[in-house]
Formats: structure tokens, sequence, C-alpha cells
């Protein structure tokens, strides 16, 4: 009796779970590929930052002809002009451009869609194949080279400069030399666990 008793108990509660997790309410499918399509949908949000940093790279390309107008007047000797801080001042604004380029395509690519222009003789090698990581460190790179490039400008006028100007100059260009190698040592670490 006790038997039937345990079986007849264990029979209901089979029937009550079996029956709870029937009558538990699961969203709809068509709702869950809704949310799913909006949330993929929502990288195009991305579109108008990298629409924004091509409009900057306008904007330096002003700054870099601007420049570029006076280092020439000033070597025709229109007006006094220091040649040496202006042809830095051009690589600078160029590092900065290649900067905002690699920002654009490989952010555009990994996060928002991939940009097709096929076989085209002029697809930079090195599009679609850059990583996050990969991005990283060229982002870090750049911006060493940018703050290397500061920093001899700031040496080259020194005489106009305090100490501690330039100090934390070179205190800047320090920290983000570090950090390149902080990353790199990451990056590193994290690419021999895998492998």
């Amino acid at each position: 009796m006790t038997v039937t008793l345990e079986a007849s108990k264990y029979r209901s509660q089979s029937t009550f779970l079996s029956h709870r997790n029937k009558t538990m309410i699961k969203p709809p499918k068509a709702i869950e590929r809704t949310m799913e399509a909006a949330i993929f949908a929502s990288r195009w949000i991305l579109a108008p930052f990298f629409i924004g940093l091509i409009i900057a790279m306008m904007v330096l390309l002003v700054k870099f002809a601007k420049e570029l107008f006076s280092l020439l007047m000033g070597v025709f000797g229109f007006y006094e002009h220091d040649t040496i801080i202006s042809i830095l001042t051009l690589v600078d604004t160029a590092l900065l451009a290649v900067l905002l380029i690699i920002i654009i395509f490989s952010g555009y690519e990994n996060f928002v869609s991939k940009i097709n222009v096929g076989e085209h003789e002029d697809r930079p090698a090195w599009m679609g194949k850059v990583g996050f990581s990969d991005l990283k460190m060229k982002l870090i790179s750049a911006i060493v080279a940018i703050s290397a490039v500061e920093l001899l400008k700031a040496f080259l006028v020194s005489e106009t400069m305090t100490g501690e100007q330039i100090g934390w100059k070179i205190a800047i260009h320090v920290t983000f030399v570090i950090s390149g190698l902080l990353f790199a040592a990451s990056d590193w670490i994290s690419d021999n666990r895998k492998g």
C-alpha cells in the first residue's frame, strides 16, 4: 500500500511538473527574432561616428594645407618661418590622418559591415585583416609616434618653454610608450595562452 501511495504521489508530481513546463510562457519566436534583428541592426548607430571621423580628416587636410602654405611662404622668404617645426607639424598631421583612417576602416569593418570594394587595386592589404587586438596596437603605435613628434617639436622650441612644461611632455610621452609596451605584452601573453 505504501509503495502504491508513493508511486501515485510520484506520478502526480511528475504530471504536475510536466503540465507546468508546458504552460510556462515562452516568448514567441517572432518576438525573439525581432529583438535579435534590432540588436544586430543597432551596429549601424556607429556609422555616423565614422562619418564624423571622415569630416575630421577633411579638417586635418585644411590644417595640413595651411601649414604647407606657411612652409612654402617661409622657404621663399616672404616671412620668418621655422622650417623644421613646420615639417614636423606636417608629419604630425599626416600621422593623425593615418590614425583616423585606420580607425575608420577597421572600426567599420569590425563592428558595422564589410567594406565591399571587391578586389580593387587600391584596397589596402591590411583591410579586412585587422582585428580588435591589431587595431589596438596600431592605435597605440600611432599615438606614440605622434607624441614623439610633439616632443621633438617641444625640444626645438625649448627656449620658449619652462622646464615644467617640457617635463610634462616627456612624462606624457613616456606614459604612452609604457602603455604601448603593456598592450604588446598583454597581447603576447594572450597569444601564447591560445597557442
